[in-house]
């Protein structure tokens, strides 16, 4: 410990060395010595800030070591928490495991979630407006009402409505698209 300059240092930092050579460290840059030193006062100024507001909530005029006892109990409970047991964790593992993983989509590229899943599957409606031709209506009179090529697409009551009326046309959200 008659290290060149030893002299010098301040008793704080004379224990930081101490305690690292106790723990058979002897390699150190001497920065770690300041790094332990400003680690060490602002825990210390932690506790004491901590054991002056529980002696004044407590009506006393002066810290004493009850405060500090309870000071440091405080930082520790709230600054270092426990894992919890071992048991506590492989029930809680067991549990999640029972809940089986998605099935893959196996394919060449990035596999990508089902296509109900994603964002990109069609979720709107369309209004379009209905067409009727002359033509269609023409015959309609001609025929009292038999139309000679009906489209599918379009129902009877619809046929009913004025012209111009929009016409709704949905697509569900989880409809398979042709690929």
């Amino acid at each position: 410990m008659a290290e060149g300059g030893d002299e010098d240092i301040p008793r704080d930092a004379k224990v930081v060395k101490t305690l690292l050579k106790s723990m058979n460290v002897d390699d150190y840059e001497p920065r770690v010595v300041h790094q332990f030193l400003e680690l060490w006062y602002r825990y210390v100024v932690d506790i004491v800030t901590d054991a002056r507001v529980y002696s004044e909530h407590a009506g006393k005029s002066t810290i004493d070591s009850d405060d500090i006892k309870l000071a440091i109990q405080s930082k520790v409970n709230f600054s270092f928490s426990q894992p919890p047991p071992r048991e506590v964790l492989l029930e809680l593992a067991r549990n999640r495991n029972k809940i089986p993983l998605p099935t893959s989509i196996a394919g060449p590229g990035i596999p990508l979630p089902p296509e109900q899943d994603t964002l990109i599957s069609p979720n709107y409606q369309l209004a379009i407006p209905k067409k009727q031709s002359q033509s269609i209506e023409e015959t309609e009179d001609d025929d009292e009402g038999v139309d000679p090529a009906p489209n599918p697409n379009v129902s009877q009551d619809h046929r009913d409505l004025p012209q111009g009326t929009p016409q709704k046309v949905s697509f569900p959200l989880g409809a398979k698209r042709p690929r």
